[in-house]
């Protein structure tokens, strides 16, 4: 009796790992062409950020074309999206997180734009780029520390 359970509950979580796995590969070919598609129609634009908000698309003023053809996912969830002028026309536009907080509002910016998504805005770090910059300013504190540690045995030296 037991071990029939045992088996049923081996097969139901086995059959939940086979399935997330050719989800995952199915939804890893989906954004390599999507990626793709995004390199070649990519283009430098100069933008002048006017608001930013994380909100809901259909709290934001997207044409209507957009939001229809948006997945159902994407109109539930709340995205990033910056109001910005480019060129003579004053557009809403969606982005990542890092460029999301990477811009602020009331400012001129170089970006890479692929119709309506920000990709990448000039002057941004990397992750990568990030942490080292991080791991330089952490060895520059201990650096100063041990050399303000090593003044003040000295200065105990003199003194005594």
């Amino acid at each position: 009796m037991s071990t029939d359970i045992i088996i049923i509950v081996f097969i139901i979580v086995a059959a939940v790992v086979a399935g997330l796995y050719f989800l995952n590969r199915w939804a890893s070919k989906k954004q390599v062409g999507q990626q793709q598609l995004i390199e070649k129609t990519k283009q430098r634009a100069d933008i002048y950020v006017i608001d930013k908000k994380r909100d809901k698309a259909e709290n934001v003023n997207l044409p209507k074309m957009v939001t229809e053809q948006m997945p159902r996912l994407s109109k539930i969830m709340k995205l990033y999206f910056v109001k910005a002028k480019v060129g003579p026309q004053i557009v809403t536009m969606m982005c990542d997180k890092k460029v999301f907080t990477f811009i602020e509002p009331k400012k001129t910016y170089k970006a890479e734009i692929a119709g309506m998504y920000i990709i990448n805005v000039k002057g941004m770090k990397t992750a990568a780029e990030l942490k080292e910059a991080a791991k330089q300013r952490k060895q520059k504190a201990k650096d100063e520390k041990e050399s303000q540690k090593a003044q003040k045995k000295a200065a105990k030296k003199r003194g005594a």
